[in-house]
């Protein structure tokens, strides 16, 4: 197949998700051209498989914001065009969905092109949701020949929201073969000097991460536990890192909080953590819990949105009530003081990421959901549900 795909070339979950997809459709035998204005994280190797096709911005003085969603949508077109492109996929609702109904439609005299939405969070809670978004962006769903929910609890709040149903389930990946435990000496010897515990955050640091929890739970870890040597280890880079940084000074604590920005390849971070921490405010997935877990690394996170569709509690990490720094400090010293407990969570949220969410569980889901659009099998969105 020839599958077009666009997402937001950020650091956050649906750009590398569908980054990740893309590679995996690649591998596979597609040909996959992915249209955005950059180059999407985590697409670090092109190839005649893998292409990425750039939308030009026009800065005009009439335009106090440039029209994206209409420059994406023709260079969605254009690319349909020039190659052929049997089906769309768009991650996150707006503007992509609207831009993909605006190709579908250019392109309808010629050829029917469909195309697929998925959502991943915030285009339902946050942006889509907001009464200046709300109808265009129902419309765009609506008008999808399929849509995916990276998770239940996604489906049930566009249920909610909408009131659209005939959303199918299709969560989110990893591949057990590039997200596994592999020694690291070196950026051990790295981040942690003198054999402490690695506790780590890994996160665009948008307020709904709540990055400040992290700072303020690891003081706690230092203040009760004196004889447990730990640092933290900050993934990421965005809008909340530098109230962070200040944070950490403010507490004394910022040569053992070290902020080490966008790295390029998360798993070789993980291999060498002993915990992960997710705080977020919500998550409809939670899919740094889920590399965390790929690589053995227990997680103690926030009992909100997806997140206990991913972590489960007392097996593979613990979840906590939004805001509790006080649970969570209690849980990562009871992991972080116990190794063998520490391992064999490690190893249960390993065998449940693999057996769950591996690739070859979930593209093929992709893949069928192609077919089905490709040959005319629309799965209706437009459909009610149940509130």
């Amino acid at each position: 197949m020839n599958i077009g795909i666009t997402v937001f070339p950020t650091y956050g979950g649906s750009g590398i998700v569908g980054s990740e997809l893309g590679r995996e459709l690649a591998a596979r035998g597609h040909s996959v051209h992915f249209i955005s204005y950059a180059l999407p994280t985590r697409l670090c190797e092109l190839n005649e498989r893998l292409q990425f096709h750039q939308v030009d911005l026009f800065d005009y003085p009439l335009f106090e914001f440039p029209p994206y969603d209409l420059a994406l949508a023709s260079k969605i077109l254009e690319v349909a065009e020039a190659q052929k492109l049997d089906v769309l996929h768009m991650h996150y609702a707006i503007p992509h969905a609207t831009a993909a109904y605006l190709a579908r439609e250019m392109y309808k005299p010629t050829r029917y092109l469909p195309f697929v939405t998925t959502l991943h969070g915030t285009d339902i809670t946050l942006v889509g949701s907001r009464k200046s978004f709300l109808p265009i962006t129902k419309f765009s769903i609506a008008q999808s020949d399929a849509v995916t929910s990276i998770s239940q609890y996604l489906a049930d709040e566009t249920c909610r929201t909408f009131g659209i149903g005939g959303i199918e389930i299709i969560p989110n990946f990893i591949n057990a073969k590039e997200y596994q435990r592999r020694e690291n000496e070196a950026l051990s010897a790295e981040l942690s000097p003198h054999g402490e515990k690695l506790l780590m955050h890994v996160s665009n640091f948008r307020p709904v991460k709540r990055i400040d929890d992290c700072i303020h739970t690891f003081a706690k870890i230092r203040a009760s536990a004196k004889h447990l040597p730990v640092r933290l280890v900050m993934c990421g880079d965005g809008p909340k890192r530098e109230g962070a940084e200040t944070l950490a000074r403010e507490y004394g604590l910022a040569e053992d909080v070290l902020f080490v920005g966008q790295v390029p390849n998360i798993a070789d971070y993980l291999s060498v953590a002993d915990l992960l921490l997710v705080p977020s405010e919500t998550e409809s997935f939670g899919l740094a819990a889920l590399e965390a877990m790929a690589c053995e690394v227990p997680v103690i996170a926030t009992r909100v949105g997806g997140l206990p569709e991913v972590v489960l509690d007392g097996e593979n990490g613990y979840l906590v009530s939004l805001g509790d720094i006080a649970a969570m400090a209690e849980r990562a010293i009871e992991i972080l003081s116990d190794d063998k407990k520490r391992r064999e969570m490690g190893r249960r949220g390993r065998a449940w990421a693999v057996e769950q969410f591996n690739t070859e569980t979930v593209i093929p889901q992709f893949e069928r959901l192609y077919e089905r659009v490709i040959v005319g099998q629309t799965v209706s969105s437009a459909s009610s549900c149940d509130k």
